[in-house]
């Protein structure tokens, strides 16, 4: 291998592409500027979205970036898996090259092979591509530089066509993948099973606009989008099987290992939990950098989820007090160089964390044992579920987060009774709708007939502020209309929602809906008919339409 550890290849790929033409553009902040369907950035190319949409211009048409991204909450949610297998993070780096209708196909393919070939080093013979199935132009282009017809895989629109969203850019991908050998366990193909064929990065060619019928027209200026993420790649480069091992996270692991007085690689129930301490701190430290703190709401939810499971983690590792603002200073000391922004924001990153996790102390405290009571009582009875009404004497007595019992129940073989769970919660909504003498709205002939036409709301809002749902239904006076625009105000009705109708005393909860066009705020959650909700405010931007999938947040501050 040439270029192995990662400061080598973040270095490397910035001067490869500059020499190449490319402008070298500053990783954008973890908090999407001017997209509100993006709880965080997510990919390379998210800061370049008005770009390829043609709604935004810059001096230069080819850009080069290491854009800092975190999956955590909404659509892309890698935060149960993380731990529990090898490539699963929650923050991570993706390099990209981006062409605005400048170069295309051919150049991105020769691009790629030769960074990956020559730069890094990587042994020819253990890459393999995949194109769409459609894609003749890139077959023959990746057979032109040398790939032989056996290591091209075509395969569906599933793995290898992108689009932004339902409607707009899209295109066909051809992703680049890397063989990790039969010490891997897996398929010795691209999108098998195992994790013996990784891969390592995805080129799209942005060639088509999808119109709302569905169809495909070709774009005027076809552009390139490439993602690639650096954990992956080092661990590739360094000749390790799982992104953990390589240089980016050994010396934090280190860390983690030393402050719990144990040695990382000899158990696989402590290497899990060091995995999602070493995984968390780097989100907590970056995420805080960018602004974020810990609240109930919002962006804050997430990371204080995050840095709460990490904490619990901590305590399966015998640390009973608390210790990851100690560690916030590895994370800075490794990654300050690439982002020195975070070593300006050190000290407030350390006494925010300080400041969570005495919190969460308490909870962990009074929970932890009964939790772990609870599940030995049900295994010394043969049972593998925990009881729905277990659960939610934990969860409503103390406080004890969901997420952390579901986990604590994974980890001991074990699942919760959830439909439990949502009965009890559901019990408790009625006795206090009852008390509150709460009063269904029979007098609106259009509630009636929307509860009619789409049936029951399922509220999943007792362990989350945030979900995905599809907009059933938009009601604008009396009238059902197809969408909604800015300025409008309407009532909307979704299959799932995390938003509490107004009842037995309660405030209905208030929050934001986005979508792929648009952005609608809540200021009112009402039941008018058995078993339907609907929320109701007004389309602050763009639009919204029946059929899409929307971003749904609560507003904690305003719920009782």
């Amino acid at each position: 291998m040439k270029t192995n550890s990662a400061t080598e290849l973040r270095r490397a790929f910035i001067r490869y592409f500059e020499e190449h033409g490319h402008q070298a553009v500053p990783s954008a902040s973890l908090l999407p500027q001017a997209d509100p369907t993006l709880l965080f950035t997510n990919a390379g190319m998210n800061q370049f979205k008005r770009v390829f949409l043609g709604e935004d211009t810059r001096v230069y048409t080819r850009a080069v970036s290491v854009q800092k991204c975190l999956r955590a909450g909404g659509k892309h949610n890698d935060l149960e898996n993380v731990g529990y297998t090898r490539r699963h993070h929650t923050f991570f780096e993706m390099l990209g090259n981006f062409s605005f209708g400048d170069y295309f196909k051919e150049d991105a393919i020769v691009f790629g092979w030769e960074f990956l070939t020559h730069t890094v080093g990587l042994t020819k013979d253990r890459l393999w591509v995949t194109i769409f199935r459609e894609d003749d132009e890139a077959d023959r282009l990746w057979r032109k530089i040398g790939v032989p017809a056996s290591r091209i895989a075509r395969c569906d629109e599933k793995d290898n066509f992108w689009q932004m969203a339902d409607t707009g850019p899209c295109g066909p991908c051809s992703e680049i993948h890397f063989d990790q050998g039969a010490v891997v366990p897996g398929d010795d193909r691209p999108n098998g099973e195992g994790d013996r064929v990784i891969e390592i990065w995805n080129l799209v060619f942005m060639q088509y606009n999808r119109d709302v019928s569905g169809a495909l027209h070709p774009l005027p200026k076809p552009s390139i989008d490439t993602g690639m993420g650096l954990e992956r790649l080092a661990a590739v480069a360094q000749g390790v099987h799982s992104n953990y091992d390589s240089d980016l996270f050994t010396p934090l692991l280190t860390a983690i290992a030393e402050r719990a007085g144990m040695e990382y690689g000899k158990k696989d129930v402590s290497d899990r939990s060091m995995r999602v301490i070493a995984d968390h701190l780097r989100a907590v430290t970056f995420l805080m950098t960018d602004g974020v703190l810990p609240s109930n709401e919002g962006r804050g939810y997430v990371l204080r989820r995050i840095l709460r499971r990490a904490a619990r983690h901590g305590r399966l590792l015998g640390i009973v007090e608390p210790f990851l603002h100690e560690l916030t200073a590895s994370v800075v000391s490794q990654m300050g160089g690439a982002y020195t922004e975070i070593t300006r924001a050190a000290d407030t990153i350390t006494e925010a964390t300080r400041g969570e996790e005495e919190r969460f102390i308490a909870t962990l405290d009074q929970g932890l044992p009964i939790l772990n009571e609870m599940i030995e009582k049900t295994q010394a009875a043969g049972q593998s579920v925990l009881t729905g009404g277990d659960v939610f004497k934990l969860y409503d007595t103390y406080g004890f987060p969901m997420d952390l019992m579901a986990e604590a129940c994974r980890e001991q073989g074990m699942t919760i009774d959830e439909p439990g769970f949502d009965a009890a919660i559901e019990e408790q909504r009625t006795r206090a709708r009852k008390t509150g003498g709460f009063e269904q709205d029979t007098a609106r002939p259009a509630v009636a007939e929307l509860a009619q036409r789409i049936g029951a709301t399922q509220f999943i809002g007792y362990d989350r502020l945030e979900s995905d749902a599809l907009l059933r239904a938009i009601l604008k006076g009396e009238q059902l209309v197809k969408e909604a625009r800015e300025g409008d105000e309407v009532e909307v009705a979704l299959d799932a929602t995390p938003f509490y109708p107004e009842g037995g005393g309660q405030v209905g909860d208030r929050g934001t809906l986005s979508g792929p066009e648009g952005l609608m705020d809540i200021t009112e959650t009402t039941r008018p008919a058995p078993m339907l909700i609907l929320h109701k405010g007004t389309v602050r931007q763009g639009r919204i339409r029946e059929g899409e999938r929307l971003h749904l947040t609560v507003n904690a501050s305003t719920r009782q």
